[in-house]
């Protein structure tokens, strides 16, 4: 997980049939993701949206700064 991407933590991810799932887009507070979720909602009423909370692993974050 890259930096900017640790800045965003909240995700809104669109969950698929065979258990597939889309990050449709991070947010840096839960309220900001809940509030486009519900717009989503409107837009898409067939498509089932859930917010996550996505932790980096702090084993990738290690790797990551290694290899710099």
């Amino acid at each position: 997980m890259s930096y900017s991407q640790r800045l965003y933590p909240w995700a809104i991810v669109r969950l698929l049939p065979q258990m597939q799932r889309v990050v449709v887009a991070r947010f840096r507070n839960r309220s900001d993701a809940e509030g486009h979720r519900s717009a989503l909602k409107r837009l898409m009423p067939e498509a089932e949206f859930v917010i996550i909370f996505d932790v980096p692993n702090p084993r990738d974050i290690d790797k990551e700064e290694s290899s710099e």
